[in-house]
């Protein structure tokens, strides 16, 4: 879930590491595998390829019309507006464009125009999360607005964290159908803050994909379908975004206060790698080697599968902990962790319930 906060600047694409560390020996290995070059063919293939998707999708819409089948294509278009999230995901870690100006552009047309997602609000939340990842106090993606990720957390909660702490583990896939609405809302109030660059050009885009959107469900469909159709699409693609993001750092261990390990350590003790084939790599958007991703932000996805020998091998010879799970594993892990850090919350409400009784 979402909270507006000040944007800030990205930082580079690589970390700036003092010579000698292990991670800058670590990058000699990669950049010697060639794993940092660019790869415009596979972008170019695979936008193409998305951006049929997305086109084929609404033209379906229109084709199936009048008719409860077109629930399956709001289904259909979930998964490629996840899609869509995952290319501009890229994008903004520059990946794809080697220039900010480039970057920034084909983020905003893809984020906000393409699925109505604000571009500047998320990638300075973004960048924030890749800086301290799973740090309770710096990783945006941990704080207790909804959710709690730790007893910490949980011993001071107060009003919706409080509410739905001590049954977190059960609400958590329940609550990521409302993750798409979350995006769109978070995109749309971080317009009133004057520190977000090109507020004007982000709000034009975001406006003008809600009113296309809209007007075109309620000008094919019946109100009631077109409602129906809404909550299908939004719901199906919160829970899509919503799992592919949730393997990568749940469940894993949280930061507090001065607690900053070096940045090896700091992004591969807190990141949680999927295994599996081609398809877990189109589904998740390359985002199951988690680590390496975070090592790496600006690696090219489809380089991440080689990188990953590289990674785990040095990690090895370390002595650095380097967690690979299964997909259904790593949902297991996590929602053990969120149901092990509302205990706090649940043995109070235990406490308490004698003396109300």
């Amino acid at each position: 879930m979402s909270v507006q906060t000040p944007v800030r600047p990205p930082p580079p694409p690589a970390p700036a590491q003092k010579p000698g560390s292990d991670f800058a020996r670590l990058y000699k290995k990669i950049a010697a595998a060639g794993l940092m070059g660019r790869r415009p063919g596979y972008y170019t293939a695979r936008i193409a390829a998305v951006a049929a998707l997305y086109a084929g999708g609404w033209a379906a819409f229109v084709l199936v019309g009048d008719s409860w089948w077109t629930l399956a294509v709001a289904g259909f278009l979930a998964f490629v507006f996840g899609q869509v999230a995952l290319v501009t995901h890229d994008t903004a870690h520059r990946q794809v464009f080697r220039l900010r100006k480039a970057s920034e552009r084909a983020g905003r047309l893809a984020g906000n125009l393409g699925i109505g997602m604000g571009y500047g609000w998320w990638q300075d939340k973004h960048t924030r999360h890749h800086a301290n990842p799973n740090h309770a106090e710096l990783d945006p993606d941990v704080l207790p607005d909804v959710l709690v990720w730790s007893q910490d957390q949980a011993r001071v909660a107060k009003g919706l964290p409080r509410l739905l702490g001590r049954s977190q583990a059960f609400l958590f896939f329940p609550l990521l159908t409302l993750e798409g609405f979350s995006l769109h809302v978070a995109g749309v109030r971080a317009l009133a803050n004057r520190a977000l660059k090109h507020r004007t050009l982000e709000g034009t885009l975001l406006f003008a994909h809600f009113a296309v959107y809209l007007t075109a469900l309620f000008l094919v469909l019946p109100p009631g379908m077109a409602i129906a159709f809404l909550a299908v699409h939004q719901c199906l693609f919160g829970v899509y975004l919503g799992s592919i993001f949730a393997p990568n750092h749940k469940g894993m261990p949280i930061l507090t206060g001065d607690e900053r390990p070096d940045f090896l350590r700091r992004q591969v003790l807190t990141s949680r790698n999927v295994h599996g084939g081609r398809f877990t790599d189109l589904m998740l958007g390359g985002l199951n080697y988690q680590i390496e991703h975070h090592l790496f932000p600006s690696m090219p996805t489809p380089h991440l599968r080689r990188a990953q020998v590289i990674v785990r091998d040095y990690c090895r010879d370390l002595g650095i902990s380097y967690l690979e799970t299964s997909l259904i594993t790593s949902y297991r892990q996590a929602l053990t962790s969120l149901h092990r850090a509302g205990a706090p919350i649940r043995e109070a409400r235990a406490a308490a319930a004698p003396a109300g009784a």
